[in-house]
């Protein structure tokens, strides 16, 4: 009678794949069929919880600002009284200040980061890439309010010294632009919160453009060099058409810092609760340093709603923005297919 051997791990791995269908891989046993299910259970939970969380965000600042509402209505939006004595609010000073100081930022921060993200994929050498990229990284590590002592104390006055008085006095007398340029030489208003939120949010608009230029394929970029294209006729052929949702990503990214932005603009812009001109040296003010200034000493009741209700309008002209980024993202998908 023939002695039986016992099963060898080779002999029971053998088994396993003959067992298997021809050219399919052995079935593999489940560990933890559980995990699946939690896995599934935690991440649909937390896409709930960032939903939940925007909408009590929303209910609570239309509760908060409902008196406001009730009282001022959308005539709130052009009003530009604010006198907390006779609880007369309006919030028309504000939004024009966060809006102009967001637009000047953008308007010095969108080119600037544009070049340094292309000089750094395109044109760098390799021993000045990383430290410059690290340095212009480290820029998005400075506290906000680090920003608005050096502008106060720093760049105010070389703004008022070397920009404002050669501006007044090369225009002066001429129409439109004398009132652009007019205003108490004192280096704080609008131009000068504009600058320093530019300086706050290009490294994070050329941090965003230089990874996304990173990943456009080589090939693609050879290619286009080997038939002779310059490099302005890659970038703007090649690298950007590839790369255009990260950079308008990058540049709505940057226009959420500045219009979310507080201690700095705080400190450069003024508080002035009055629009007089729209000079762009005219002290004003703009909805996160109106907050900022008095929710802590709001009385309850209109002025207290009044703050709330301008947070609500930051918070409207925020979804405004995503919204037509959003929009024009589709409008330039809906452009490619028409070409192709």
């Amino acid at each position: 009678m023939a002695a039986t051997l016992p099963a060898t791990p080779y002999d029971e791995k053998s088994n396993m794949e003959r067992a298997a269908p021809h050219g399919e891989p052995p079935p593999r046993r489940r560990n933890a069929p559980w995990a699946d299910g939690v896995f599934s259970f935690v991440t649909h939970g937390a896409a709930w919880l960032t939903l939940a969380l925007l909408v009590g965000i929303i209910v609570s600042l239309f509760i908060g600002a409902a008196p406001a509402i009730q009282e001022f209505g959308l005539g709130f939006l052009w009003s530009k009284d604010w006198d907390p004595v006779q609880n007369k609010y309006g919030g028309l000073v504000m939004i024009y200040g966060t809006v102009m100081t967001s637009l000047i930022a953008l308007l010095i921060a969108v080119p600037v980061s544009f070049g340094i993200a292309i000089f750094l994929t395109e044109l760098s050498p390799g021993w000045l890439k990383r430290p410059l990229g690290v340095a212009i990284e480290l820029l998005a590590a400075v506290p906000s309010i680090v920003y608005g002592m050096w502008g106060l104390l720093v760049f105010g006055p070389i703004l008022a010294t070397y920009v404002q008085a050669p501006l007044q006095a090369a225009f002066s007398g001429v129409p439109y632009l004398s009132t652009l340029f007019a205003g108490p030489p004192v280096g704080i208003g609008i131009l000068s919160a504009g600058i320093i939120l530019a300086i706050m949010i290009i490294p994070f608009i050329a941090a965003t453009m230089r990874d996304v230029f990173d990943v456009t394929p080589p090939m693609l970029k050879e290619s286009a060099y080997g038939l002779g294209a310059t490099t302005w006729e890659v970038v703007r052929n090649v690298v950007l058409p590839y790369t255009k949702t990260g950079v308008v990503g990058g540049i709505m990214l940057g226009l959420g810092r500045a219009l979310g932005e507080t201690m700095a603009v705080t400190f450069v812009i003024g508080n002035f609760n009055q629009l007089d001109s729209l000079s762009l040296f005219e002290a004003a003010n703009s909805i996160t340093s109106a907050l900022a200034n008095e929710f802590a000493e709001a009385s309850e009741g209109l002025h207290q709603a009044s703050l709330i209700y301008l947070g609500l309008i930051l918070f409207m002209i925020t979804f405004v923005v995503l919204s037509f980024s959003r929009l024009l993202l589709m409008r330039l998908r809906r452009g490619e297919g028409s070409r192709t």
